[in-house]
């Protein structure tokens, strides 16, 4: 079905004629798309949201099974080649294993990961991995029961570790660890972290903080930047740079670590920011297509869909979204606004 009344690639006047793939405007093309398969948490981190959680999307508003296994198979056709699972809490999904499986038997099947935090890990790493799970990012930002239970809110860490130890005997390999450190929280605790992860073989990753709560309460002054976490671990322990050519599109800088073969790496997303080699786009729980984590703008799928819009029709509106892509984030210049949708809403 085509010529229905909704916008498409071919009404944007700067878009191109004839656009193959998922270029912008920069050079850049995407090829990791971030689905996020819920809104819904059940932790309530004090740098994500407030203790009472925020409003849910409503059931008819989320894309269905069908519909997010149809759009993601057409970014697949559009070069995808890496699809991230998140949320809010993607293990809140209770068909979250089925969805992967029908991710997994799309052709070209794209690498399947999931950034979780563990809670509930421990019983679906098995069935995710036989789905067709091909590894996983923990979020986790201190291994003190204490710190873990006022940060999240929630007393959970023993979850988290069974999660993490699951993951590891199902084979979602190199199980990575995706840490924010947080001053006068768990700033202090930096190396601790570093050896907790090298001692069970898991990739540690720091991010800086950056503006995506909810409760617009984000503050650069008292930020944990990626050189003073550099800085914390090399008291503790020697850095080796790998080369910066090793890199490619990933956004951590890594370091062996003593000489290696383990590794750390560090992201930082608001002092050195990657936007110049990023390769990522977004799908919402509830279909919109986003550009960029910090974007103010989004574009619709779920409605053209459930009118009865083609794939064609579909990949024309993604292509347009695309195209559009600002240079960059603008995290730290007078005219960055934080986005209104928190993390949580978006897709990590």
């Amino acid at each position: 079905m085509t010529g229905l009344p909704f916008p498409s690639v071919r009404d944007h006047p700067a878009t191109p004629q004839g656009l193959v793939g998922l270029p912008d405007q920069f050079g850049r093309v995407a090829r990791d798309l971030r689905v996020s398969v819920t809104d819904r948490c059940n932790l309530r981190c004090r740098y994500c949201m407030p203790a009472e959680g925020l409003p849910w999307l409503a059931k008819p508003e989320m894309l269905t099974d069908d519909e997010l296994v149809r759009i993601v198979a057409v970014f697949v056709g559009l070069g995808v080649q890496q699809v991230r699972l998140t949320g809010g809490e993607p293990l809140l999904r209770r068909s979250l294993v089925d969805v992967v499986g029908r991710i997994a038997a799309l052709r070209p099947r794209p690498r399947i990961a999931m950034t979780t935090n563990g809670v509930g890990l421990d019983r679906l790493a098995a069935p995710l991995a036989q789905a067709g799970l091909d590894r996983v990012n923990v979020s986790l930002d201190t291994i003190d029961p204490q710190e873990f239970a006022d940060l999240t809110r929630r007393d959970r860490l023993h979850d988290v570790e069974s999660g993490l130890k699951a993951a590891a005997a199902a084979g979602l390999t190199p199980v990575k660890v995706n840490a924010v450190a947080m001053r006068g929280i768990n700033d202090h605790s930096v190396a601790e972290l570093l050896q907790w992860c090298l001692d069970r073989d898991y990739e540690l990753r720091f991010i800086e903080q950056m503006p995506l709560d909810a409760q617009h309460g984000w503050d650069a002054s008292t930020m944990i930047s990626a050189g003073e976490v550099r800085t914390r671990l090399e008291e503790h322990f020697t850095l080796t740079p790998l080369p910066a050519a090793d890199r490619g599109s990933a956004p951590a800088e890594r370091f062996l670590v003593n000489g290696g073969p383990q590794t750390v790496g560090i992201i930082a997303s608001v002092t050195a920011p990657f936007c110049a080699a990023c390769d990522r786009t977004r799908l919402t729980a509830d279909g919109q297509v986003r550009n960029c984590l910090f974007s103010r703008v989004e574009t619709d799928l779920r409605g053209p869909l459930r009118d009865g819009a083609s794939d064609e029709d579909l990949a024309a509106l993604i292509q347009g979204e695309m195209w559009r892509k600002a240079r960059g984030h603008g995290i730290g210049t007078e005219d960055f606004v934080q986005p209104d949708r928190p993390m949580s809403a978006i897709g990590g």
